[in-house]
């Protein structure tokens, strides 16, 4: 049974320290308040983004990162517990989803899509667009896999973000955020047994270990609006690696960069 990428990644090198680099203004401020789980705010701050600037893509997309954060935490997803053992991630009770943030979640991302849409037809190249529409593809994946259980319509979701993330670095190699796509998809199906890896590359999924170790280091390193969200799956990939000292430094440097965010705090006293 195929996971979501929140609950499969490995990674077994040390953490190198860095800046989680956010400010408190524009997109920012709007993915502070998200990762403070202040999603309302988030929500003003994005839609006043989308107001100023109502041809950027990742306004749009921003806004529905929000709306799926929210439903996450309001569904415990992203408790660290349920991903630390594959057992106890098969035995959760489903909670119901909440159809009106689905709804608004897709429209979100629909209209992100649009936006990117209409600046690749003209300028095929540019970074911000390609970057919205890898992020799109990542969250409905995310939703698809994590909340909905359809595991293979999200593969299918992630390879095609994965397509795009390896479109953008080749134009813009230091746009970091994007290896993300492809760092997830790589560790995810390396997990595999032989035969299922096989038949994957078959089916155009990429599954190289050593290139997924570079590149979601890359983003939990250098990356920008995706680093505290690639430093929380790394803290979870720590504890899967019963590497409880790693985790709680992660952890440790999130709470003081976030520190309303109470999965993180919850999460930082257990491991005390």
């Amino acid at each position: 049974m195929m996971r979501a990428a929140l609950c499969l990644l490995m990674i077994a090198a040390p953490l190198v320290r860095a800046e989680i680099p956010l400010s408190t203004s524009g997109l920012d401020l709007g993915y502070r308040n998200m990762y403070n789980l202040e999603f309302g705010e988030a929500h003003k701050n994005f839609n006043a983004w989308k107001q100023l600037h109502p041809e950027d893509p990742l306004g749009p997309v921003s806004d529905g990162a929000a709306y799926l954060f929210a439903e996450f935490d309001r569904l415990h997803i992203l408790q660290s517990e349920l991903f630390v053992e594959d057992e106890k991630f098969l035995a959760h009770e489903n909670q119901a989803a909440d159809p009106a943030v689905k709804q608004s979640l897709e429209a979100e991302l629909a209209r992100g899509e649009q936006l990117a849409d209409r600046i690749l037809a003209r300028a095929p190249r540019d970074a911000n667009a390609l970057f919205a529409k890898v992020l799109s593809l990542g969250l409905r994946a995310d939703y698809q896999g994590l909340i909905e259980k359809r595991y293979m319509t999200a593969l299918t979701g992630m390879k095609t973000a994965r397509n795009l993330a390896e479109q953008l670095v080749k134009i813009d190699s230091s746009y970091y955020d994007a290896y993300l796509a492809v760092g997830v998809e790589n560790y995810m199906l390396s997990l595999k047994p032989l035969p299922v890896r096989w038949l994957l590359k078959i089916g155009g999924a990429r599954t190289d270990k050593t290139e997924g170790i570079q590149k979601l280091r890359l983003t939990a390193e250098k990356g920008h609006y995706l680093l505290p969200y690639a430093r929380l799956l790394l803290a979870v990939v720590a504890l899967r690696d019963r590497n409880s000292g790693q985790a709680r430094n992660i952890l440790e440097e999130l709470v003081r960069e976030f520190p309303r965010n109470k999965l993180y705090r919850s999460e930082l006293a257990r491991l005390r």
